[in-house]
């Protein structure tokens, strides 16, 4: 069989080239096209020295790019960027995946007030899927046009999944306490990024509104069959990569062995790991991997839900959940090129 032509607009950013050193792992992907409007003109690995001998591209200006001769194309680019040109692709035959924000929200105006710009593309909103394969692998597989999800939403999503599905949370509110290393900022220059602004520091941001807190609010809902309440509070770590979210729910009625609702809901996922009972997940178990390493218990005399989910933020975060679900889009093993083992220390 051919391998699956891939092109990436927006190639020099983390999750971009995250998106290539995943690429260049996967034995039915071939990268056609890199983008990049800064570094157009230049290798990749002159911009990249972890690539040399590995690729003989070079980046190309968005405007000059041959997209339309790949079979999928990653947005890996701001917010804002990918709805201007996602139509002329499907148009031409080729399918998306948004790794940013532009189609994660089916309602536009909120997604306006959220982002601060008018949608480009509002009428390809509803037919887009959300690339979350734990809940949407059937829908994923015949999609055109793949929303990924956030990092955060990644982590808490998966972390109140088997809950939600259950029945089992009372109508109070659910706590998401979220942590992410400085790669969630992307790579850009900001003060705040400065080595000696967020080492041996720790704080919280936007505590009056994330923008990842109506997604996260919508699939959840979607999820329960109801409106959630969702409390959630992002922080920085010192640290270049991953998620830690401790999340906090209540439990009405006989709620059984919690350790078995969340291993059998999760079973048959290739990269969810329920967590034997009383571990707690490490971010640096996942670092540079695919997985989202789970651990659930009770708050000790108490009827609340403690669940610790961990994740990569540019690997099930971002790249890797994006190959994941090109995978599911071209009947690749769902696996394919995401098989390696975290790195660690």
């Amino acid at each position: 069989m051919d391998k699956v032509k891939v092109g990436v607009v927006g190639g020099t950013g983390y999750a971009g080239v995250e998106l290539i050193r995943l690429m260049l792992g996967h034995a039915r992907a071939e990268l056609r096209v890199l983008t990049s409007r800064g570094d157009a003109g230049r290798r990749v690995d002159e911009v990249f020295p972890n690539l040399r001998g590995y690729l003989d591209l070079s980046f190309v200006a968005p405007d000059e790019a041959e997209l339309e001769n790949c079979d999928v194309v990653f947005f890996a680019t701001p917010n804002g960027t990918a709805m201007h040109d996602v139509p002329r692709l499907l148009e031409a035959g080729v399918r998306v995946i948004d790794l940013a924000a532009d189609f994660r929200l089916k309602d536009v105006d909120e997604w306006s007030r959220w982002y601060g710009m008018e949608h480009a593309s509002p009428e390809l909103i509803e037919e887009a899927v959300y690339g979350l394969p734990e809940i949407n692998r059937a829908a994923i597989r015949t999609a055109r046009l793949v929303a990924n999800p956030g990092c955060y939403p990644t982590a808490v999503i998966l972390g109140f999944l088997p809950l939600l599905r259950s029945g089992l949370l009372e109508s109070g509110r659910l706590i998401a306490d979220a942590k992410s290393g400085a790669s969630g900022a992307g790579r850009k220059a900001a003060l705040s990024m400065l080595l000696t602004e967020a080492s041996e520091n720790f704080h919280a941001y936007g505590v009056a509104g994330h923008r990842h807190l109506p997604e996260i609010r919508a699939v959840l809902s979607g999820q329960a069959g109801t409106a959630v309440d969702l409390v959630f509070v992002p922080h920085l770590l010192p640290m270049i990569r991953g998620i830690h979210a401790t999340l906090y729910a209540g439990l009405q009625g006989d709620a059984g062995d919690l350790q078995e609702l969340f291993e059998s809901a999760y079973r048959a996922e290739p990269f969810v790991d329920v967590m034997p009972a009383g571990s707690m997940p490490e971010t640096r178990s996942v670092r540079g991997g695919n997985l989202c390493r789970i651990a659930v218990s009770r708050a000790p005399g108490s009827d609340t839900a403690i669940v610790l989910s961990v994740i990569d933020n540019l690997v099930k975060g971002a790249a890797g959940q994006a190959v994941q679900n090109m995978n599911l889009m071209f009947g690749l093993p769902e696996a394919a090129g995401l098989d390696s083992v975290s790195l660690l220390p």
